[in-house]
């Protein structure tokens, strides 16, 4: 019996691939030159996408396969999925949430961490000899008893919540609405968020509402104390202003996994002292990495069996 076709949109790792291939005859589009033509030359009847969260899907390539029904992406973020487009056509879109909670939440308390205590300036201090020949270095910040904001309170954000309380935190958080049942205060308006923490940690989705949600004006209440940390996309923080105001000393530094126009990084960041940057790592472990890549295979096999999907979104 023959295995039904699947559109492998973005480049997965080489496990995923392999237990793809097992179920389905996998087209490589991610590996064409000519995609148009690739996607014109696709078997009629492909049912099956899988993709990457970066990578995502477009209404070019959902349009272009009219028996498509369900996209499955290797990610908790889907923005690079037209959602919209599936909606229309009736295609159902999956993610990976829940199995990088911890992961993420690790990397966060990591970033904020080395920011504080300054540890990558610090080690290079000492690899450069500084520490010899001239001195200790500057004393420090560290997070105990400061009060940090989170920007998205969802499964990742709680999971910095109880690590960040682990290290004698106040937990505040602001969200399109109040949750109930939980712990920490919430904050209607970011502004005055911003003004009110030490910390602001931005954990929430990129989507129409939220991109530059992270605006000039709230980086100018977090103050000159105040430290950001972005866990997200790069697209919720105005860049620019970020930028501008760390040079000027507007806040005190950032810590970034995520960028406007990754893999670029403007050189003004990478410049800066008061910084410390991630190419994207919040979820980079094997542990992880791989039980991202069975749900993505988990999600495609319960559809092709007629089962509901694990994690859908869409």
């Amino acid at each position: 019996m023959s295995k039904p076709d699947l559109l492998l949109v973005a480049n997965l790792a080489d496990r995923v691939v392999s237990q793809l291939e097992d179920d389905f005859t996998v087209h490589r589009y991610c590996e064409a030159d000519d995609k148009q033509a690739f996607l014109s030359d696709c078997p009629e009847g492909i049912r099956f996408v899988a993709t990457g969260g970066g990578t995502g899907c477009t209404r070019e390539i959902i349009e272009a396969l009219p028996a498509l029904e369900v996209i499955s992406s290797f990610g908790v973020g889907y923005d690079a999925v037209d959602v919209e487009a599936a909606r229309e056509h009736d295609v159902r879109v999956t993610n990976t949430p829940d199995v990088l909670n911890e992961c993420v939440a690790e990397v966060t308390l990591g970033l904020m961490l080395a920011l504080a205590h300054r540890i990558p300036e610090s080690d290079t201090y000492v690899r450069d000899g500084k520490w010899e020949s001239d001195g200790s270095m500057p004393l420090t910040a560290e997070l105990t008893g400061k009060t940090v904001g989170i920007l998205g309170l969802g499964r990742i954000g709680k999971a910095i919540a109880s690590r960040a309380q682990a290290f004698q935190m106040q937990v505040v958080y602001h969200g399109r609405n109040e949750q109930a049942n939980q712990p920490y205060p919430y904050y209607a308006d970011l502004e005055e968020m911003a003004r009110d923490v030490d910390w602001l940690v931005v954990i929430a989705p990129s989507t129409p509402q939220t991109r530059g949600i992270v605006s000039r004006e709230v980086l100018e209440q977090l103050g000159s104390e105040g430290r950001l940390v972005n866990m997200a996309r790069g697209d919720l923080v105005d860049e620019t202003a970020l930028i501008e105001i760390l040079a000027s000393g507007g806040i005190a530094g950032a810590g970034l996994d995520v960028f406007e126009n990754e893999p670029h990084v403007p050189e003004k960041l990478r410049g800066m002292k008061n910084t410390v940057l991630l190419p994207h790592i919040g979820s980079a472990t094997h542990q992880t990495r791989a039980a991202m890549g069975d749900l993505v295979v988990k999600n495609l096999r319960a559809h092709k069996a007629g089962k509901p999907l694990l994690t859908p979104v869409a």
